[in-house]
C-alpha cells in the first residue's frame, strides 16, 4: 500500500493549507485513516482519525477546531484542510492507515511550516 501526502508548504502565522493523502491501494471501507505529524525533537503523534465508515472524526487537543479532516473515497484520497495556523503547527505531516488502536502503515511525510 502507498500513501502520498502533498500539499505542504510555507504559510505565515494565522494563514491556512489543504493537505491531500493519494491513497489508490486503500480499501477505504474497513481502513481507519490518520493524519500524523512530527516537529522537529518531538515524536511522531496523531492529530486526526477519521473512523472507517466515515462516521466520525477524532481531533488532537491541539488541532481540534482549526483541522478538518476529511476523505473522498472515489477519488481515494484523504484531506486535511488546516486554517489559523501558528508556529507551533509547523511539522512534517503524514497520513497513515490503521485500525481503531492505531496506525500501522504511513507514507512519506509533507513539510509543512509556519513563519511568524
Amino acid at each position: 500500500v502507498q500513501l502520498q501526502a502533498s500539499g505542504g508548504g510555507l504559510v505565515q502565522s494565522g494563514g491556512s493549507l489543504r493537505l491531500t493523502c493519494s491513497m489508490p491501494g486503500v480499501t477505504f471501507e474497513n481502513s481507519w485513516m490518520y493524519w500524523l505529524r512530527q516537529a522537529p525533537g518531538t515524536a511522531l503523534k496523531w492529530i486526526s482519525r477519521i473512523r472507517y465508515d466515515d462516521r466520525g472524526v477524532r481531533y488532537d487537543d491541539s488541532v481540534r477546531g482549526r483541522f478538518t479532516a476529511s476523505r473522498d473515497p472515489v477519488k481515494k484520497e484523504m484531506y486535511l484542510q488546516m486554517n489559523d495556523l501558528t508556529n507551533e503547527d509547523t511539522a512534517l505531516y503524514y497520513c497513515a492507515i490503521g485500525n481503531q488502536w492505531g496506525w500501522n502503515t504511513k507514507g512519506q511525510g509533507t513539510q509543512v511550516t509556519v513563519s511568524s
